[in-house]
């Protein structure tokens, strides 16, 4: 059966399931934690085992409409998913870093099937119960499920832009999504920061930071 033209084959081989064979391992992966508003998502992710899909990689190597297109694939196929997220006012408290791990937390808190083993993309995890985890740099491109977990984070985690956007019109969150471009830097000099940026975060570059307290004086 011919394949839909809208997603190219992303890689030579597809990729492995899993880190470890014959184990239902959880992938999980954030989304988000670089942004200036918004939350950090993440996703735990449980794929068959042996389950390949050529389609599948890192989220950030593919375009929104693949992503899309895979988002529900990925929900059909997993054994089990879930997806989490810590909010602007936790970021701030906690910092990303802890943030980012606490959603992760939360989305394997939701998986409706214990995994026998964890895989983070990165470096930096805490355990969690007593489930053995291992840190994979670079694992959204490596592995399976840890890639489908960065599908689902991003892909959760843009739609919750979308409509933050029709919230908080001019900060062009339908397209940067948050992140510090030059376009959202700009609109936070001009009108502020909204409820749900990130108070800890460098908002503005210290020129333009100086810039906007001088014209409030």
């Amino acid at each position: 059966m011919k394949k839909s033209s809208a997603i190219n084959k992303s890689q030579s081989a597809p990729l492995p399931s899993s880190t470890t064979p014959f184990i239902l391992e959880a992938g999980c992966d954030e989304a988000g934690r670089g942004c200036l508003a918004g939350p950090v998502f993440a996703a735990a992710v449980i794929l068959p085992d042996g389950y390949t899909n050529e389609l599948l990689n890192d989220s950030k190597k593919l375009t929104a409409r693949q992503r899309e297109l895979l988002r529900p694939i990925i929900e059909r196929d997993a054994v089990a998913w879930a997806v989490a997220s810590c909010d602007h006012s936790e970021i701030d408290s906690i910092n990303i870093l802890n943030a980012s791990i606490l959603a992760m937390h939360r989305a394997l808190d939701k998986l409706e099937v214990v995994p026998g083993a964890i895989a983070v993309d990165g470096n930096r995890f805490k355990a969690y119960k007593d489930i053995p985890h291992a840190t994979v740099v670079k694992g959204d491109a490596r592995f399976g499920n840890i890639a489908a977990a960065s599908i689902l984070a991003k892909t959760y985690r843009d739609e919750f832009m979308d409509n933050a956007a029709k919230k908080y019109p001019g900060y062009n969150w339908e397209v940067n999504k948050g992140y510090p471009t030059r376009d959202h830097r700009a609109a936070i000099a001009e009108l502020g920061p909204t409820p749900i940026h990130r108070m800890t975060f460098r908002l503005l570059p210290d020129e333009a930071a100086q810039k906007k307290s001088k014209k409030e004086i």
